[in-house]
């Protein structure tokens, strides 16, 4: 899609940037689909995943809602739409066995709605911004997941896999970080998830962190020295998960450059290796402060945001915690069930990836494009 070639010129900086931020992102999407046939965007390819197609149709709707409808009081441009394409009433798991909209009239949808959007922010502005930028930011982040699916599906495009595949240049040894309290995360001002706020003061002891994530060959070593046979290393339900799907090393770990960061791993995998390390994963306020240390300093954590990091906190919600604009983004999945992961990916938009982003998922899932970190006390 390109870029609006007209803008009023009466139109505020905010609520161009605005406009031109959403092309950016509309334009990153059908890029990543445009050499697909209409057969490769409707298959499922996962029974975790969504079919292409539909998470196309999804960012339309979701888009219309929130600017068109709720931002612009429109009224829905495809209300019968809604259902369809509302992530919880429609779960990934039958999203390839019902009716939804085919690419060409997902992406007609997708053009009309865009056009609404830059109506409304033409005519009313962006308001606090907060509802225009999180439509960017989900955008983006469905971007991410499809990613994950052509990862499945063997179609992601050699630029791409050469970014996930690159080595890198950091010998491995540790960063010692001193006991102390820090501001965990996002300010007042500016925009960030409910889930990153409000923030608030934590106090550490002194721990390490390795100051790059584990290479694809450290995990070869680690499987081919009886990873996934020495029973010690797991937790208890990590080793009945194994045992029942036959778990081992994912594929692209021999795949992979050697030097490259390991990618593909569960919470599982990744608690394992780090017990068999004499080592533990880190909390997630270890990592975060472990970040904001450096970057206040010249030491140096190499790779972050080459793969995303598993952290040892199970996701929930800050003290005075306050779900906006919606529960469903966050709220719903806190628990005993998520893990937080934490840095970013090869295939996270840096606008989404901030240092006080918290990534979730289960531990057993690993279709994502997550790594390890390793951390110790001192």
């Amino acid at each position: 899609m390109a870029a609006r070639a007209v803008k009023p010129t009466a139109l505020s900086p905010d609520a161009a940037r605005m406009l031109d931020a959403l092309d950016a992102a509309r334009e990153r999407t059908l890029t990543l689909v445009a050499e697909l046939s209409d057969e490769q965007l409707e298959r499922v390819y996962s029974p975790i995943m969504s079919p292409l197609v539909w998470d196309l149709g999804h960012i339309a709707a979701y888009e219309d809602l929130w600017i068109a409808h709720r931002h612009g009081a429109l009224a829905l441009l495809r209300p019968e739409l809604a259902t369809l394409y509302d992530a919880f009433e429609t779960p990934r798991a039958i999203r390839g066995e019902i009716e939804s909209l085919g690419p060409a009239d997902a992406r007609e949808y997708m053009a009309a709605v865009s056009a609404r959007s830059a109506d409304v922010i033409c005519e009313r502005g962006v308001g606090d911004g907060v509802l225009c930028e999180m439509v960017v930011r989900h955008e983006l982040q469905h971007g991410e997941t499809m990613r994950q699916t052509l990862a499945i599906a063997g179609l992601l495009p050699a630029r791409e896999r050469a970014l996930l595949d690159a080595p890198l240049d950091a010998p491995e040894a540790w960063l010692r970080i001193p006991a102390g309290a820090f501001a965990m995360g996002a300010p007042a001002d500016g925009f960030a998830y409910d889930n990153e706020r409000p923030r608030h003061t934590v106090e550490l002891p002194a721990f390490a962190l390795a100051r790059r994530p584990v290479s694809n060959a450290s995990w070869l070593h680690f499987s081919e020295g009886g990873g996934y046979e020495r029973r010690e290393w797991w937790s208890r339900e990590g080793w009945a998960w194994k045992e029942e799907h036959d778990i081992t090393h994912h594929a692209s770990v021999e795949a992979g450059d050697p030097e490259a960061p390991v990618c593909h791993v569960s919470w599982f995998e990744a608690d394992a290796f780090a017990r068999a390390n004499d080592a533990r994963l880190p909390t997630e306020a270890e990592w975060e402060r472990a970040t904001t240390w450096t970057q206040q300093r010249q030491d140096e954590l190499a790779g972050v945001g080459r793969v995303w990091e598993w952290t040892c906190s199970h996701f929930d919600g800050y003290p005075g915690f306050a779900a906006y604009p919606y529960r469903e983004y966050s709220q719903v999945f806190f628990g005993e069930d998520y893990r937080v992961l934490r840095g970013g990916s090869w295939a996270s938009d840096p606008r989404v990836a901030t240092v006080t982003f918290r990534n979730w998922d289960l531990p057993l899932r690993r279709q994502i494009f997550a790594g390890v970190r390793l951390a110790k006390d001192v």
